[in-house]
């Protein structure tokens, strides 16, 4: 009973380091953009919203 329980938590570690390997993934993805980056994407989107037939 004791060996099930070792590998159910090292099941959730496992989990857990996958979650924070996927955080900082996303974290570093979003640190790439520079200032003007954003700027112009946001100005795409809502030129994008103004020209969309409704």
């Amino acid at each position: 009973m004791r060996g099930i329980w070792k590998w159910v938590g090292l099941a959730g570690v496992a989990g857990v380091v996958a979650g924070g390997v996927l955080v900082a993934r996303d974290q570093r993805r979003r640190n790439a953009y520079t200032a003007d980056d954003i700027r112009a994407r946001l100005h795409q989107r809502l030129d994008e919203a103004e020209n969309r037939p409704d």
